[in-house]
């Protein structure tokens, strides 16, 4: 899809936004929020947002990691150290709805500019707060990394091959879902500030969303008392949940009840197997998953992989090719559900949420200057 600058139609047109995030969670609240109508300014520091410098590639000096969170803001540098800095974040401050930030507990209160003491000048504002860790208890205030919460929160442990070491997750999963959870907090609030007229503080930490990732890993534990183990690309609870390799490229099954399981083994000639008291039912198969797996391997090596996916989802049973990156975003479908966006030289992810009246839209492309909020009558 290719954006030119369009009209801002989205839910959260006339809604205010002072980014003052750096690094993932913040910026990426602050670009949902933007993607779906918000005015947002954001403030970075003199020498900038730290992800500018996380590259290769780069662009005029701008890494890809910065250009792919901030998009539909308006940027501009100020030293929140500063006097100065301090009296205009003030006084944009009095005319925002939302504040995002992301700053290591104690530095804004240090400045002067903290929620506690711009909650009674500025009672309206939403004021999202994004941490590591929280303000208190025992690692309260202490910085956080995506890395190190993977670690921390358990998700390492369920991560990888059963013989091998624990994995890190190939994506900052943790730092995301924590951005997703600043979002929802800030919509939540600004809701009940229709009724009450109040803001309030948003708290998204790290540590939470990590650990709040840990389902089914979790609900296993709490019932069976079990430490949950690594299973590779195969489902602790279902299966086949698993990748599997077949005459050609692997592919993916999600076969999640015993209706899919013996419509994939007659559309193999395999009738036999879903009659099989070992393989009957979801939780048998789970049991006996390895003497299943090299079973459906066998009769999937006379088929090519990608074809075979097709033919599965034809008939209801769940499966996927293994696609790299590059060919995930230039599939037919991605495109259908408009989830790359450009605008000049920018491309980037489009927004997965689609409303049917109040749609996201693209407006500014990253690295766009700004200083004030728009007027409404100019809110494009």
């Amino acid at each position: 899809m290719t954006t030119t600058q369009v009209a801002n139609v989205g839910a959260l047109q006339g809604i205010k936004v002072l980014d003052l995030s750096r690094i993932l969670g913040g910026p990426l609240c602050g670009q949902i929020l933007g993607d779906h109508g918000a005015d947002v300014l954001k403030v970075e520091p003199p020498q900038g947002d730290d992800t500018r410098s996380w590259g290769p590639p780069f662009r005029d000096g701008v890494a890809s990691y910065y250009l792919g969170l901030n998009r539909n803001k308006r940027v501009q540098f100020m030293d929140l150290a500063s006097a100065e800095g301090q009296a205009r974040v003030r006084d944009l401050m009095a005319q925002a709805d939302v504040v995002v930030e992301n700053f290591k507990t104690g530095t804004m209160e240090k400045w002067g500019i903290g929620y506690a003491q711009m909650q009674h000048e500025f009672p309206h504002l939403v004021w999202c707060r994004v941490t590591g860790f929280g303000a208190d208890g025992p690692l309260g205030s202490l910085p956080g990394y995506d890395a190190a919460i993977q670690a921390m929160a358990g998700l390492m442990s369920i991560n990888g091959e059963a013989d091998r070491d624990p994995l890190r997750v190939g994506l900052p999963v943790v730092d995301m879902v924590t951005g997703l959870n600043a979002v929802i907090g800030v919509l939540l609030a600004l809701h009940e500030r229709g009724r009450s007229g109040l803001g309030q503080l948003v708290d998204a930490s790290l540590y939470d969303a990590g650990i709040s990732l840990l389902h089914p890993h979790a609900a296993n534990w709490f019932m069976s008392g079990k430490v949950p183990g690594r299973s590779g690309n195969a489902h602790p609870n279902i299966y086949p949940y698993d990748v599997v390799n077949t005459g050609s490229a692997p592919i993916f099954l999600a076969v999640g009840n015993d209706r899919q399981f013996r419509l994939m083994c007659q559309h193999l000639g395999q009738a036999a197997l879903a009659d099989d008291t070992r393989f009957a039912t979801a939780g048998q198969r789970s049991v006996h998953r390895d003497v299943l797996k090299p079973l459906l391997e066998q009769a999937f090596a006379a088929h090519d992989g990608v074809q075979l996916a097709e033919d599965l989802m034809a008939i209801g049973v769940p499966a996927a090719p293994v696609l790299n990156v590059e060919q995930a975003l230039q599939a037919p479908h991605t495109a259908h559900r408009e989830m790359v966006v450009k605008m000049g030289d920018y491309t980037g992810l489009g927004a997965p949420v689609k409303l049917s009246r109040t749609p996201a839209s693209y407006r500014f492309a990253p690295l766009t200057e700004g200083s004030a909020f728009l007027d409404a009558a100019n809110d494009c």
